[in-house]
């Protein structure tokens, strides 16, 4: 994937994480238990870390939260078996809430898409409801066959996701909003 299509994500490139075969972490969250392969790295998410995951040398993943409690991105990890009429759905339903800018990228697992929801400067609260909320409506529609990101339903450390390999769909603008 070109650089300039992961730039459509506003990330938090302060650190990164990366996949590793033991368990690195074990947490105990809600009354259940986590066990987290992804290990923390403090050095900059740059073009050599992002090149090594495109090249499948390691699996880098880069985190949803910032050190202030502020969301740029409400992600749905779709893991169903129909992307294009989840992408069809996500788009009308995203649309209609107002959200303009929105981008789905292809994961590693074929047919599986994580659609990043470009909100901005967002307040961690705001961004659980707003992920939840979206999620009730969307399953409305459609079968769940996704998690939300954000998620209070995760320990903080675990609202991360893997670096997106291929651009499926983006939308940009909003020329057709107009006409509403």
């Amino acid at each position: 994937m070109q650089s300039t299509d992961l730039t459509l994500i506003k990330m938090i490139t302060s650190h990164y994480f990366i996949k590793r075969d033991t368990i690195v972490n074990k947490i105990e969250y809600k009354g259940r238990y986590f066990f987290d392969k992804f290990e923390r790295v403090d050095e900059p998410l740059n073009y050599s870390v992002q090149k090594e995951h495109e090249e499948d040398k390691i699996i880098a993943a880069h985190s949803l939260i910032s050190k202030d409690d502020k969301v740029e991105n409400i992600v749905f990890d779709y893991n169903g078996r129909t992307p294009e009429r989840f992408w069809h759905r996500a788009q009308l339903l995203l649309r209609e809430e107002g959200f303009i800018n929105f981008t789905a990228y292809q994961s590693k697992t074929p047919g599986h898409l994580h659609l990043y929801v470009h909100k901005g400067h967002t307040t961690l609260n705001e961004g659980y409801q707003i992920a939840n909320k979206l999620s009730i409506m969307l399953a409305q529609r459609l079968p769940q066959e996704w998690r939300m990101f954000p998620s209070l339903e995760m320990p903080r450390e675990f609202n991360i996701l893997a670096l997106p390999y291929e651009l499926y769909q983006k939308e940009r603008g909003a020329s057709w909003s107009k006409h509403m």
